[in-house]
């Protein structure tokens, strides 16, 4: 797989198959959809950045690349997607076979346009914090938000609104006094209110006027967003004072909370200011919504707040009318260009389930924490805004569009992005997620964004086509125009080229192209969209069929006789991912609650393929005095009592102390001088979980425990239960047993086996 990760360290794309059947039919036998995970704004060591415009071709608007033929005599080169023949401008009339425009190198491509004469823009955040809550999270927001504002570049336009049972909308500008405009939080607001209410429009005015392009005055937008270098000290002067929401909460009723009419009011706010601008609203949830529009609880505490069986028995009364409330939230903010970001921090659900759809079409980042106290949010919500070697790489207001050869369609993306229906001849009449289009909106990316695009391929015109060398190469075009962290808008532009076999013939090639982890990541993506669109779909069983016709397709086998059955490399690891992911907290959803679930699910759809292969089959690696650090297998027999385990599962990070360990440290062994060893090996996980957490948005969680104790479950849940209550086999000195009915990677290897080779 080595081959695949240096492919996307220059392209930003992995693929689940490298090499493409060349028919229809083949492709379905491949079972693995055709499809590739591509991260737009991956940083890119070589990356050319430009100081001109592209050229486009003529016919289908794909830019000058790499692929493209060139005549140096007659100053003319040929779209390798639609064989238009393009004549170079004037500017280009110096070029020749050794004095080539940058993104015609070789290496060159993926390149990034800075287009000239665009106007630096000032990103917008607007914060939106629930004053529902005790007093002690009120005094962790009040402050994670004054070290954030600290943070900001000085430009940068800032605005407040608070909610509990009516929505406040703080004005900034009026410095003298504290002063705010109120909402109704059980009303409906609508961008007229809105204007009327805040007093940005006049008497008798006939136009609804958005924004400084529309008429509406610098001075009227400054009364409510302010450059954060202008207003942080009234900002803190605010937050100081600011205090829980004043309305009584009877002892057996929830706080009334407006969350639905606040992010109105936050989303209409921005659409009346700074509308087609990189703009995010940061919502800070405390609770869930009982008031307003987008309930998804009654008051009455002994009303208890739905749950997965809920859903599925159609027994949550106030699930759909929320979720199409924010349904329409995300058509306005996606109309907008701007995004919402979710920091959910409560012991019980707030309602991430049904904000899920905002979140996602806009591209915003969600964090799912117990508290505001919590290391979780508190690092991640710095991470957000602090500078350094793992900046996030905010991005704002993006275009992204696809275009591929003529023997290849697009049927959609699963990701955060939102299709702006603009149709091609490359659009597939089959849907997956965001289809229909060849062109996505993505208010808001950063440098891990990432998106998985589905392809199928169109039946050939001629049958022997792929018999002709131009024939066997086929090209994907990928372009993104977004606004820069820095202000600018920027154009940057992938060109990958793969090839065709004839399927029938050529297994070799095709099993050679095969990457495993991307497959298992389109898989999961697949599984989980499913799981949420599709009534009564059986993800564990879909996920068996899929693996069990790939491996009768793709394995090395004597009919009916299961020992002979063997995998190819390039196929060996996938059942290892495909046994945890059945197991995962994607497919199974026994223990979690709704809001964890889409918590998930949306970290997954945005996340690069390294990343994801962290949360479907976690990384453990072993310290001991008797080897330096290394990987082991994710299975109940690596627990011994002189190891110390370090176990990756991207949402949370485990140490995990053997018997005999903990007990030497809890003896204080590591303070002596002559244990300095002893010392260092404890030392060695923390240092390596530190580095993990750095790197990583959302921060994890970090669990230290022992063997035995009531936290090692962390670690013995992603385990393969290869020893449990039942095994015959005893068990190692210092080692553990699994108690679980589940099966282990053995046994399901050896039913797969079994089925593989059924004539």
């Amino acid at each position: 797989m080595a081959e695949f990760a240096e492919m996307e360290a220059t392209e930003g794309l992995r693929m689940t198959w490298n090499v493409w059947p060349g028919t229809k039919i083949e492709a379905a036998k491949c079972v693995v959809p055709l499809a590739a995970v591509y991260t737009p704004l991956r940083p890119l060591p070589n990356l050319s950045v430009l100081p001109y415009g592209p050229l486009r071709c003529k016919s289908c608007r794909s830019l000058l690349n790499p692929y493209c033929r060139v005549d140096f005599v007659a100053k003319i080169w040929f779209c390798p997607f639609c064989f238009q023949r393009n004549h170079f401008p004037e500017h280009y009339m110096a070029i020749s076979e050794n004095n080539l425009p940058a993104e015609l190198f070789p290496q060159c491509t993926t390149v990034e346009y800075c287009l000239p004469g665009e106007q630096a823009l000032p990103p917008v955040f607007l914060f939106l914090l629930d004053t529902c809550i005790v007093e002690e999270e009120l005094s962790y927001l009040k402050l994670a938000l004054t070290q954030a504002v600290g943070l900001l570049p000085g430009h940068a336009l800032v605005g407040l609104i608070t909610f509990g049972t009516h929505v406040h909308v703080h004005e900034l500008g009026f410095s003298e006094i504290p002063k705010s405009y109120l909402f109704k939080g059980s009303k409906d607001v609508t961008k007229e209110h809105i204007l009327d209410q805040l007093g940005l429009i006049t008497p008798g005015q006939q136009k609804l006027v958005t924004g400084v392009r529309d008429g509406l005055s610098a001075k009227s937008i400054s009364r409510f967003l302010l450059p954060a270098v202008d207003c942080e000290f009234i900002l803190s002067a605010l937050l100081d004072e600011l205090q829980r929401d004043p309305w009584p909460v009877q002892t057996d009723q929830r706080a009334a909370r407006c969350t639905g009419t606040a992010l109105s009011v936050a989303a209409g706010l921005l659409g009346v200011c700074v509308p087609g601008t990189g703009a995010r609203i940061l919502a800070f949830l405390g609770g869930p919504c009982t008031e307003g529009s987008a309930v998804i609880v009654s008051r009455d505490l002994s009303e208890p707040i739905r749950s997965h069986k809920d859903l599925e028995k159609n027994a949550a009364p106030h699930h759909q009318k929320a979720v199409k409330f924010y349904e329409n939230i995300s058509k306005q903010l996606v109309n907008q260009g701007h995004v919402l970001d979710l920091f959910a921090c409560a012991l019980d659900q707030v309602g991430v389930a049904e904000v899920k759809v905002a979140v996602e079409k806009t591209g915003g980042l969600v964090v799912l924490a117990e508290s505001f106290g919590h290391p979780v949010f508190k690092d991640s919500f710095k991470r957000v805004f602090e500078a350094g070697d793992y900046v996030l790489g905010l991005s704002f207001n993006g275009i992204f569009e696809v275009n591929c050869s003529k023997d290849v369609k697009i049927q959609g993306i699963i990701g955060p992005c939102a299709s702006l229906e603009k149709k091609g001849v490359s659009t597939s009449d089959t849907v997956i997620g965001q289809g229909n289009t060849i062109a996505w909106k993505m208010c808001g990316l950063d440098r891990n964004t990432s998106l998985a695009i589905f392809f199928e391929v169109v039946p050939k015109e001629i049958s022997n086509a792929l018999t002709q060398p131009m024939a066997q190469q086929f090209f994907f075009q990928f372009t993104t125009y977004y606004q820069h962290s820095e202000g600018k808008m920027r154009l940057r532009s992938t060109t990958v080229s793969r090839r065709w076999v004839d399927g029938a013939q050529s297994t070799e090639d095709l099993v050679s192209g095969f990457d495993q982890e991307t497959a298992a990541v389109i898989m999961t993506r697949l599984a989980s969209f499913k799981m949420e669109t599709e009534e009564e779909f059986d993800a564990t069983r879909w996920l068996d069929r899929s693996l069990i016709r790939l491996s009768s397709r793709f394995g090395d086998y004597r009919k009916d006789d299961p020992s002979s059955f063997s995998f190819s490399s390039k196929f060996a690891i996938y059942p290892q991912f495909i046994f945890h992911l059945r197991r995962s907290q994607f497919v199974q959803v026994f223990n979690n609650s709704p809001d964890e679930t889409a918590y998930y699910r949306m970290v997954l759809c945005r996340e690069n393929v390294n990343n994801s292969v962290a949360m479907i089959q976690p990384s453990l690696i072993s310290y001991s005095f008797n080897s330096p650090p290394e990987p082991v297998l994710l299975d109940v027999a690596a627990i011994s009592g002189d190891r110390i385990l370090l176990l990756d599962a991207y949402f949370s990070v485990v140490i995990f102390h053997g018997m005999t360990i903990s007990q030497w440290r809890n003896a204080g062994y590591q303070d002596q001088l002559e244990h300095q060893a002893f010392a260092q090996l404890l030392q060695a996980p923390r240092d390596d979980a530190d580095a993990i957490s750095k790197e990583r948005f959302p921060v994890p969680r970090l669990v230290i425990c022992d063997q035995h104790a009531s936290q090692a479950r962390f670690l013995l849940a992603k385990l393969n239960p290869s020893a449990t209550y039942s095994s015959n086999s005893g068990v190692a000195p210092g080692g553990e047993i699994i108690f679980t009915d589940d099966v282990s990677f053995q046994v399901f290897m050896e039913h797969l086996q079994k089925l593989a080779v059924q004539t």
